[in-house]
């Protein structure tokens, strides 16, 4: 069960209630994510034909797939860190995630010290 957690350099807390908004906001990308999924897989297999004729068309359809595909991983592996209780920890440094990042990016797996460090070496 998650619990409240304290998160960022001025002890800002993460409420139950923040907590239940965030875990709704997941579902909501979750199911927005499996729906596109099956849309692209749907279109595509009925419209091979027509898709053939445009490859510019395909690839955008490729490349929006494999976007979905990986929001909808870190959705999935958000939503297992709050049935864990892990929610909200930095997977590099092991501090807390900023409150204001969780709130605006609730998959985050990084505070945004490590995320700017990430960035930054790509």
């Amino acid at each position: 069960m998650v619990t409240h957690q304290t998160i960022g350099e001025r002890d800002e807390i993460l409420s139950a209630e923040d907590l239940a908004a965030l875990r709704e906001n997941l579902h909501e990308q979750l199911l927005f994510r499996r729906e596109q999924l099956r849309q692209f897989a749907t279109a595509s297999r009925a419209d091979d034909r027509r898709v053939r004729e445009d490859a510019a068309q395909v690839e955008v359809g490729v490349k929006l797939a494999a976007s979905a595909r990986m929001v909808l991983a870190d959705v999935e592996e958000a939503l297992s860190r709050m049935d864990s209780g892990t929610y909200g920890v930095c997977h590099l440094c092991r501090r807390p995630v900023e409150r204001h990042r969780l709130l605006i990016v609730p998959q985050a797996r990084y505070c945004g010290r490590c995320q700017q460090v990430r960035e930054a070496g790509r």
